[in-house]
């Protein structure tokens, strides 16, 4: 996935959300100018992904409580590598929940031939992530999607959690969430309300990197 590919998905992203034109603008600054972008060794801040994800049947969301930072997350993690925003995020997600199959939820727009696709996320944040032994504070610049769980599949909780649970969709905000996972949830929980042809469930297996 080239680099070009991220900052044309940013694009649209921009134009759907011109009121976070300033966010955006940071983000597409480092990608552009920084090849190492997708690496947590890039300083002071580098690419990560995420996702909000949704039970099958549309009424609750998942939410991990992040060991290390104590308290309630949607479930990402860092690049390390994979300029692919998306395989990122449903690769966090398989590791911390359990789960191995998910659909992708939102628009239909998409940047990229039908063989290489990356779908436009549906929320761009950066947040800073405080110092730790070993690891100056930093910032991360998280691209996020909403994916769907398949039915009947079982948590498995990750060693970087200490907590893993499904929330009814009214306690989005009454799990102590910060501004930006509010942001995301609002966002997410819009997309079903919207009218037929505006969003799509996409099987995953067909975007490839």
């Amino acid at each position: 996935m080239s680099r070009e590919k991220v900052i044309k998905a940013l694009a649209v992203y921009a134009e759907r959300h011109p009121e976070e034109e300033e966010t955006v603008a940071r983000v597409r600054h480092l990608v552009r100018t920084r090849e190492d972008c997708f690496e947590r060794t890039c300083l002071p801040g580098h690419v990560t992904a995420s996702s909000w994800i949704f039970s099958c049947d549309l009424d609750h969301f998942l939410l991990t409580h992040h060991r290390k930072l104590g308290r309630w997350l949607q479930l990402g993690g860092h690049a390390d590598g994979d300029s692919n925003p998306l395989s990122v995020a449903l690769r966090e997600a398989r590791e911390e929940s359990g789960m191995p199959e998910f659909d992708l939820l939102g628009s239909v727009d998409a940047v990229g031939e039908e063989s290489s696709v990356l779908p436009v996320p549906a929320d761009v944040d950066i947040h800073r992530i405080p110092a730790r032994p070993g690891e100056p504070e930093h910032e991360h610049y998280d691209f996020r999607y909403i994916l769907v769980a398949a039915e009947g599949q079982p948590l498995v909780m990750s060693s970087e959690s200490s907590d893993l649970a499904w929330f009814p969709l009214d306690e989005l905000e009454t799990v102590g969430a910060d501004e930006s996972l509010l942001r995301l949830g609002r966002k997410a929980i819009a997309l079903p309300a919207q009218p037929r042809g505006r969003t799509t469930r996409t099987q995953l297996g067909k975007i490839r990197n």
